[in-house]
């Protein structure tokens, strides 16, 4: 498949593109020609995974919207949205998804005129949104628009957090001065500045917040020179771009400590890694492909005996996970790749064995013993048990 030969447009350049988008639309209109607006799919039929860059990338295939009966509403909610995106650019506003679609949602109701292309929920705004950042190839966060505006709850003892604000002004958080509150970056990674105190020795990101908490309230931070982060499960734009940060700036190694099952290692993981089909445009800023999988892996039931158990017939959510692995296994790029073949063999296992293992099993390993959650992570680290 041909690779596409694009780049994220900057800011500066969106009002640009748009006008003479919409100047082209008028001029087909005024010469009884069909506008036709087409943006980049973002699909896992157009992904293309390279191990060399380490995350999702777009290939050449576009979704075209043609005006006609059928697409007149998505065009017009496309405009009408741009517009709103547009103005924000100019006056330097920020607004989340949610607050798109209210504001869009009242002036629709507010003015008869519009009120055709009323949203009947936030979905629909969204893949609007979405729409226009694949058609323009730029980052919603460029056009001032924010999906989750909290990066993953982050503690050390070591980390000096430069940050950038929007006056141009600076700010300085030590994150050994914040006593039990985390660092919780906002959805702007590009503001921000990492050092380290003194040797960090390794990055640990959890998919439960929970027991990224409670690793830190049992002492994790103190004994050892880490970054503890929590991912929040799926991880958000914003917790990808800040693991990304980490990755980039400070250079150490990262570990990946979550659950032993199909979603785990093909939504949070992967995601985390290298990105996900839904944003193929945004993956080059938003994944950290040197990521490692600590754990929890197939032996390590066996090692430390922990408690794993059958997925049930009865279990919708695991039984969908399972059926979408088989499918990732023969068509997701980043899985069909040998260097992820370990990963892969990970999903097979789990195919096979019907069985699953959460994070929090480490935690009955020696009840009597707060830490040994905490042993165990780096007997893996130190024995290079990971993936």
């Amino acid at each position: 498949m041909a690779r596409l030969q694009t780049s994220k447009k900057s800011k500066d350049e969106i009002p640009k593109i748009s006008k003479a988008l919409c100047e082209k639309m008028i001029a087909d209109l005024e010469k009884a020609r069909r506008p036709v607006l087409q943006a980049t799919k973002c699909s896992l039929d157009n992904s293309i995974y390279s191990p060399g860059k380490g995350y999702l990338t777009p290939g050449p295939k576009k979704v075209s919207s043609e005006l006609n009966v059928s697409s007149v509403k998505k065009i017009s909610r496309s405009i009408f949205m741009l517009e709103i995106l547009l103005r924000n650019i100019d006056t330097g506003s920020v607004n989340t998804k949610r607050e798109l679609y209210y504001m869009a949602k009242g002036e629709v109701k507010h003015n008869k005129d519009l009120r055709v292309l009323d949203f009947k929920d936030q979905d629909e705004s969204d893949s609007i949104v979405d729409f226009l950042c694949e058609m323009i190839e730029c980052y919603r966060e460029d056009m001032n628009c924010y999906a989750n505006d909290r990066g993953g709850q982050t503690f050390s003892q070591c980390l000096v957090v430069h940050e950038t604000m929007p006056d141009g002004k600076k700010a300085v958080i030590d994150l050994s001065k914040l006593g039990t509150s985390p660092f919780q970056p906002k959805n702007r990674p590009q503001n921000l500045t990492l050092k380290a105190k003194k040797k960090i020795d390794f990055c640990l990101v959890i998919e439960s917040e929970g027991t990224a908490n409670t690793l830190v309230s049992n002492g994790i931070c103190k004994r050892n020179n880490c970054i503890v982060v929590g991912s929040q499960g799926v991880p958000s734009n914003a917790v990808r771009g800040w693991v990304k940060r980490i990755q980039e700036q400070l250079k150490v190694p990262i570990y990946f400590f979550g659950d032993l099952d199909a979603y785990t290692i093909q939504n949070i993981f992967r995601t985390l890694k290298a990105g996900s089909a839904a944003s193929l445009i945004r993956n080059a800023d938003y994944s950290a492909p040197e990521v490692r999988f600590l754990g929890v892996l197939p032996e390590d039931i066996k090692k430390y005996d922990l408690a794993d158990y059958t997925v049930k017939s009865d279990n919708a959510s695991d039984l969908r996970a399972l059926k979408k692995a088989k499918d990732i296994l023969a068509n997701d790029p980043f899985f069909k790749s040998p260097k992820n073949k370990k990963l892969a063999s990970i999903l097979h296992w789990l195919i096979k064995e019907k069985r699953r293992c959460e994070q929090q099993a480490l935690f009955t390993v020696n009840p009597r013993d707060p830490i040994m959650p905490e042993k165990i992570i780096l007997e893996k680290i130190k024995k290079k048990s990971y993936i």
